[in-house]
C-alpha cells in the first residue's frame, strides 16, 4: 500500500506552478490467470514449479514410453551376444573338451589302435565344444525370434525401436550361422577327424 500525488489539472505552461493537486491512496493487488500476484510494484510468480497439467516434475525423461523398450533392448543384445559366443568360443566349451580329453585317455589303452585313440582323446572333445558352440546358437536364435515377435503381443501403437530390430536381427543371423557350423562339425563334414588308415 503507498500514497500517491495525482496532478489532476496538470502544470501551467507559462509559470511552471502547479493547481488542484490532490492526494490518493493506491493499492494495486491482481491475481492474473497464471497465478502472478502484482503488489505495489512487485511480481511474484507462484507457478515456477508446475509443468504440464499443474503437477512438478512432468518432464522427468524416460519415464513414458522409452522405459517399455528397456527390456526389449537388452534382450537384443544378449542375443548377439551369445551369438558372438557360439562362433567364437567360450570357457564352457574349453571346459567340456578338456573334460571329454581326460575321459578319453583314462578310458583308451596304450594298446587300441590309432584310430580309436584319435576318436576318443580328440574327436569326442571337438565334439564336445561344437555341441556347447550350437547351444549358444540356438540360445541366440530364440532370444532374437522373441524380441522381434514382441510387439506383435504388445500395447498397439507403440513401435519397436530401429536399433532394438537392428541388434535383434544380427543375433537371429549369427545365432543361425553359429547352429549350421556347430551342426556340421558335430558331424564331421567341416573339420572332421584325419584319416588314421
Amino acid at each position: 500500500m503507498g500514497t500517491k500525488t495525482v496532478d489532476e489539472a496538470g502544470t501551467d505552461t507559462g509559470t511552471g506552478a502547479t493547481s488542484d493537486e490532490k492526494t490518493v491512496d493506491v493499492t494495486k493487488e491482481d491475481v492474473t490467470e497464471e497465478g502472478v500476484t502484482e503488489t505495489d510494484g512487485s511480481v511474484t510468480d507462484e507457478a515456477d514449479d508446475t509443468t504440464g497439467d499443474g503437477t512438478a516434475g512432468d518432464d522427468i525423461p524416460g519415464d513414458g514410453e522409452g522405459a517399455t523398450g528397456v527390456g526389449q533392448g537388452a534382450a537384443a543384445v544378449v542375443s548377439a551376444g551369445l551369438g558372438v559366443v557360439s562362433l567364437t568360443g567360450s570357457w564352457v566349451a574349453t571346459v567340456a573338451a578338456a573334460r571329454e580329453t581326460l575321459v578319453g585317455q583314462l578310458q583308451t589303452s596304450s594298446s587300441a589302435s590309432v584310430a580309436k585313440q584319435v576318436k576318443e582323446v580328440y574327436g569326442d572333445a571337438w565334439a564336445a565344444t561344437a555341441l556347447v558352440g550350437g547351444l549358444f546358437a540356438l540360445a541366440a536364435l530364440i532370444v532374437g525370434v522373441v524380441v522381434l515377435a514382441r510387439p506383435a503381443f504388445g500395447a498397439p501403437g507403440r513401435p519397436q525401436a530401429a536399433w532394438i530390430k537392428s541388434v535383434a536381427w544380427a543375433g537371429v543371423s549369427l545365432g543361425v550361422i553359429g547352429l549350421v557350423l556347430a551342426v556340421a562339425k558335430y558331424s564331421d563334414i567341416l573339420l572332421g577327424l584325419p584319416s588314421t588308415g
